[in-house]
């Protein structure tokens, strides 16, 4: 079998160290023994096509990149937006950065397939101007400009974000490619682009902590215009643009007119019972009894000490785990992972014979068949 010997074995060791692998972890990856990747690494064996297309695929770059000679140009192989968030968190582990990767593979395919369907029939995103405008103010226009109803969830957030030609993307909440883990302090990040910003939610253990991570992102993108990754430190931070995007996040969650549900006469003593005090407000607006209390701290209306003793304490509360759930709705995954926009122009332009199932499969995390066609038929309502 003839065998490729201009590989550019630089670049291969520059791929292992932003992976974080070794090369005995790279040739057990790629199904090569040690032996001969070391033969490969001394320049004196070469890899066959196939090979090297698994090498490829497995670090999410063209075979022809590693052929190129030279040494690697990061301007050009990193987005603009990779190496923001890369600057703003140097810490972030390999496996964050091969996900934040994928992230913007997948909006390449989404525009892709957008602009080879009707254009008249796409969403297209424009940005609402928020010039000059206060923080509260802001936050009551952006609320409008989602056309949000009072009581709300996640998956409505997220669904009024998605139909202004955004996209939303949740991580997986077992162990894959699309996860971000449970052991990160990251919470979510956002890929600021003036035609299609992504936002990215870590899952966790509750729909409603999610929901102000979503907002917060959404604060950078329409605030700031800019990319930003986020822990949970940024969540609470009281300085520069993470302060606005937190009070936007607040504002537009949890308005002050909403505030006037609350009975202050009726909080508890024992900050364990102030869920149970906010349970109906928690419920109709999606949101943490940590977010409500936080509006009103800085209205005046919850002391400092009470809101602080509350966090203490929920940092401490740990809420039973949730059941693993069945592989039996394999076939809807993708929709909550990439949201039903991505899922929508996907099927779509298989749908017009765009798009082979080959395809359609490894856009949606590689379904298998038998659940694209559940997929389809959950989208046909069948």
């Amino acid at each position: 079998m003839e065998r490729i010997l201009s590989i550019n074995l630089a670049r291969i060791d520059w791929c292992c160290a932003e992976r974080g692998i070794t090369l005995d972890e790279l040739a057990q990856e790629i199904d090569i023994a040690p032996a001969s990747f070391d033969k490969v690494m001394a320049g004196t064996l070469g890899l066959t096509f196939n090979q090297l297309r698994k090498l490829a695929e497995f670090f999410g770059r063209g075979t022809l990149f590693f052929l190129e000679p030279g040494p690697v140009d990061e301007a050009k192989v990193h987005s603009p937006q990779f190496r923001t968030l890369s600057n703003q968190k140097p810490e972030l582990s390999p496996r964050l950065k091969l996900l934040i990767e994928r992230v913007e593979r997948q909006r390449a395919i989404f525009l892709a397939l957008r602009d080879e369907l009707d254009p008249a029939d796409m969403t297209r995103f424009e940005a609402p101007d928020l010039a000059g405008l206060r923080i509260p103010d802001a936050a009551a226009h952006v609320r409008e400009w989602l056309c949000l109803d009072k009581r709300n969830d996640f998956d409505s957030y997220r669904q009024a974000i998605e139909a202004h030609g955004m996209l939303v993307f949740r991580s997986n909440g077992y162990a894959g490619k699309w996860q971000i883990a449970k052991e990160s302090p990251i919470l979510g990040f956002s890929l600021y682009d003036p035609e299609c910003p992504v936002i990215v939610v870590k899952k966790q253990d509750a729909d409603t902590r999610q929901s102000f991570t979503l907002m917060h992102e959404l604060g950078h993108l329409l605030l700031h215009r800019a990319s930003s990754i986020d822990d949970d430190s940024d969540m609470h931070s009281q300085e520069g643009e993470e302060r606005e995007a937190n009070a936007f996040a607040g504002h537009l969650l949890v308005p002050d007119a909403f505030l006037v549900d609350i009975r202050d006469n009726q909080r508890p003593v024992e900050v364990a019972a102030f869920d149970d005090w906010l349970k109906p407000q928690r419920k109709a607006w999606g949101v943490s009894g940590e977010v409500i209390l936080r509006r009103l701290l800085d209205t005046g209306r919850l002391p400092p000490a009470a809101y602080a003793a509350y966090r203490q304490w929920n940092a401490k509360f740990h809420p039973p785990e949730k059941e693993g759930g069945t592989r039996e709705h394999r076939n809807r995954e993708p929709k909550h992972i990439f949201g039903d926009g991505y899922v929508r122009v996907v099927l779509d332009a298989l749908n017009s014979r765009r798009i082979t199932l080959a395809k359609a499969s490894s856009y949606l995390d590689n379904l298998k068949i038998t659940d694209l066609h559940k997929l389809e038929q959950h989208y046909a309502g069948i």
